[in-house]
């Protein structure tokens, strides 16, 4: 019996077993490592397409004279029927129930501009990254104190198969003696 314990066989099968183990749980935390970097890049890629699209978006406004900054009945209509564009904390705080100053922007019959997106408060585009984006624009009066009255144009960039979260935000204000 004694002679059984002291003998050494059967610990390098002990070793190989401990450093394979070891090896193992390195090699899982490199994948995590790896997986949780692509799923980084994955959203910043998300994010600066969303952001692109909202520049293009407010560029698209900024190129309108300021009599032209409007949106069309029909579609002010179908956005105001949306809950997503509703739920919207830019429509909620700003033009659900304006508080003054703050006021909605008459709606017209017809886009007076080329580009009918500049008339749309909520229509869907392709990014550059082949996704589908919904981009929902916000547009309504406010006053700042010991000013006049500005248009002020909000730009919500969503994924349109996560409606839930917007991607990218941006807003402009358009005073009526520039470009008027």
């Amino acid at each position: 019996m004694r002679r059984r314990l002291q003998s050494e066989e059967g610990f390098g099968l002990l070793e190989l077993l401990m450093a394979m183990v070891m090896l193992n749980v390195g090699i899982l935390a490199i994948v995590g490592a790896f997986n949780s970097g692509a799923l980084a890049l994955s959203r910043a890629s998300k994010v600066s397409t969303a952001t692109a699209i909202a520049e293009s978006q407010l560029e698209l406004f900024r190129g309108l004279r300021y009599v032209n900054i409007v949106q069309t009945t029909s579609e002010w209509t179908a956005a105001v029927g949306d809950t997503t564009w509703t739920a919207d904390p830019a429509y909620q705080q700003n033009m659900a129930n304006p508080p003054a100053p703050k006021a909605l922007v008459a709606t017209v019959a017809n886009c007076p501009n080329t580009s009918t997106n500049s008339c749309d408060p909520s229509f869907q585009v392709t990014g550059p990254d082949g996704r589908s984006y919904r981009v929902d624009t916000y547009l309504y009066y406010d006053t700042p104190s010991g000013g006049g009255q500005l248009k002020v144009v909000t730009v919500a960039v969503r994924l349109s198969t996560d409606l839930a979260h917007s991607l990218a935000r941006q807003t402009s204000t358009f005073d009526p003696s520039i470009g008027a």
